[in-house]
């Protein structure tokens, strides 16, 4: 099953949709391609002749256990129509998809004065909950 997950994530990046592109970037040639996939692992990485490069490996964790899941790290970057260079690094497991690039907008903590006022808030939407 896992392995079949694996091969189907390559089956996608191999078949994705390319009519948004222009004509150079619709007709780029893949110039380096390897792919490793086994039951309990796997790895790929590509290259383009228009700059576009990716890699992922994906591993899973605790295997036969209630908390079996897939772990995957991976890049890719691109040239954007701007010149330029669009990358973006990411985790992805039990806590989700955690992309990181300098181009992509950061979570920001949340202010001290507003945490304040959201409790002050919370507690006195029940006091006036109980008053009517």
């Amino acid at each position: 099953m896992k392995s079949f997950v694996a091969i189907l994530a390559l089956v996608a990046v191999a078949a994705a949709d390319v009519s948004h592109l222009n004509r150079e970037e619709a007709h780029a040639e893949i110039v380096e391609q390897n792919a490793d996939v086994f039951p309990d692992q796997y790895s790929y990485n590509y290259k383009t002749s228009n700059g576009i490069s990716g890699q992922e490996s994906g591993v899973i964790k605790n295997p036969g256990s209630e908390a079996e899941a897939l772990e995957v790290q991976g890049s890719n970057s691109y040239t954007g129509p701007d010149g330029q260079v669009y990358a973006v690094r990411y985790v992805s497991n039990e806590n989700g998809y955690q992309p990181e690039g300098s181009h992509l907008p950061v979570d920001h903590p949340i202010p001290e004065y507003i945490l304040r006022s959201i409790a002050y808030n919370a507690a006195h939407a029940k006091a006036e909950v109980t008053r009517n």
